[in-house]
């Protein structure tokens, strides 16, 4: 989301050099980088270099990032870059034969890219907005979104509330989930 404010949130507190958001933010987009990784279908090795390669180069460049909400967008085209030079590193000698233009598998499409960089900052927005409810909540709902999902009576013993208060709390739960800020950009409301 090109707008989101907790995106450019992060990028200040990193740049004024908060350990905690970089954290947060590996946290947020470590899913992400891995996942495109995947994509090249590389191996454990190349994706952790890669990886590594990814934060440092952020480390040099968050200062210059131009759009602050452009992070993801920013880390997925800088992981598309590093698999490419790592697939031309690795299998150059596998495709000796090759013209250039086939010398690298397809990589994902834009589209494709983009759908990630969405998927990924939904799901860091969630994880964001589910740290922030209470405890209760986050027990209740845990439970029940657990394979296979306990029975309510199951779920009343173990934390300690009636079987008939299960529904309301969850639905109060998640409606406060729904009114997170972390999650206005990606609720029509």
């Amino acid at each position: 989301m090109r707008d989101d404010p907790t995106v450019i949130d992060l990028v200040d507190r990193v740049r004024a050099g908060d350990q905690q958001a970089w954290n947060e933010l590996i946290e947020r987009y470590a899913p992400l980088v891995w996942s495109i990784c995947r994509r090249y279908q590389l191996g454990r090795e190349d994706i952790d270099d890669i990886g590594q390669t990814i934060w440092l180069l952020l480390v040099e460049n968050i200062r210059n990032l131009r759009e602050r909400a452009a992070l993801a967008g920013w880390l997925a085209t800088t992981t598309q870059r590093e698999c490419f030079r790592v697939l031309r590193a690795t299998r150059r000698s596998d495709f000796a034969g090759l013209q250039p233009t086939g010398q690298l598998p397809a990589g994902p499409d834009a589209a494709t890219i983009e759908e990630e960089v969405i998927e990924a900052e939904r799901n860091a927005a969630f994880r964001a907005a589910f740290a922030e409810l209470p405890r209760n909540c986050h027990e209740l709902l845990s439970m029940l979104i657990s394979e296979p999902p306990p029975s309510y009576a199951h779920i009343s013993a173990t934390l300690g509330i009636p079987v008939g208060s299960i529904g309301p709390t969850r639905a109060r739960c998640l409606d406060r989930l729904r009114r997170s800020p972390h999650l206005a950009a990606f609720i029509d409301r």
